[in-house]
């Protein structure tokens, strides 16, 4: 690894007018400097873009992408991830917060890592509200702050398909290599981390850092607040959108374990869908089980 590699972050932005400025500063204000900002805003209806302007003033060297549509976050990451020139990159919403030394103990962590084909590493996440006050920790930790539940770390393919391996994707350093070799994030998808994490982890070892690394904001409107909403039309879109991400995963799948794996994880979420009253995709979800059962059987 180069000494000073290049970072790149990618910070996204729709209506995060209140929020812009601190995420902004927070990457600025890193104990590590080689650092590359690119800021995309998806089209916002508050004044988001009139604020980073405003800022930009006094940074002009950060490149800014004002879309002239909404294009979601998938597609403007993707547009941004084109002109990075980092050897690593950070997917950063524009209403979360990168801890002063975060990228430091991420890159140190790359260089020190026992693993060889080490792809990504990330860490544990402070939760705050809205107001910036803190909520709770994304994993639980003990009074010392460190992980109360051991990570699986290495190859973590299997740990991912069960559903046991979630992440906190702001506290992620990632090769850029990672996302070349995966042509970036699925423009097809309703929501991208999940299908990159089991993606990339087919390919590339994970490291954890025990350490917090970020504040992750919690917002009522989020798309991620929608997961379990009953019949809410969002959550179909998304609940829908795992079901494509666990079929791709079933063709990367090669052993039976995987196999056994991803049934965890076709349980819970055929649950969840039935919780949320979508029927159709209950009944996908069965097929897609006996075609797992299917491949075990023959595998």
């Amino acid at each position: 690894m180069q000494e000073k590699p290049l970072v790149s972050v990618i910070c996204l932005c729709y209506n995060h007018s209140k929020f812009v400025l601190e995420s902004l500063n927070s990457v600025k204000n890193q104990t590590y400097q080689n650092v590359e900002l690119i800021v995309v805003d998806d089209f916002s209806s508050d004044n988001s873009v009139a604020v980073i302007k405003n800022w930009l003033l006094n940074h002009p060297e950060i490149v800014f992408i004002e879309n002239t549509y909404n294009l979601g976050n998938i597609k403007s990451f993707n547009a941004a991830l084109q002109l990075s020139k980092g050897d690593f990159v950070i997917d950063l919403a524009a209403d979360d917060i990168l801890l002063p030394n975060c990228i430091e103990n991420q890159l140190r962590t790359f260089q020190n890592s026992k693993f060889k084909n080490l792809g990504a590493v990330y860490g544990n996440a402070e939760l705050i509200n809205e107001k910036g006050a803190f909520l709770n920790y994304y994993f639980e930790v003990d009074s010392h702050k460190k992980t109360i539940e051991k990570r699986v770390t290495g190859n973590i393919y299997t740990s991912i398909l069960s559903g046991g391996n979630c992440m906190c994707s702001v506290s992620a350093l990632m090769k850029k290599e990672v996302y070349t070799t995966l042509s970036g994030y699925d423009e097809n998808l309703y929501y991208e981390d999940l299908d990159l994490w089991i993606r990339a982890s087919r390919h590339f070892e994970f490291d954890y850092i025990d350490e917090i690394l970020v504040q992750k904001r919690v917002v009522l409107n989020s798309h991620g607040s929608k997961f379990h909403k009953k019949k809410h039309f969002l959550a179909k879109k998304i609940n829908a959108s795992t079901l494509v991400i666990l079929k791709k995963a079933v063709r990367l799948n090669r052993f039976k374990e995987e196999h056994k794996a991803i049934l965890k994880r076709i349980h819970f979420e055929m649950i969840l869908n039935f919780k949320n009253s979508h029927y159709s995709l209950v009944f996908k979800y069965i097929f897609l089980e006996l075609y797992v059962r299917f491949k075990i059987f023959t595998t």
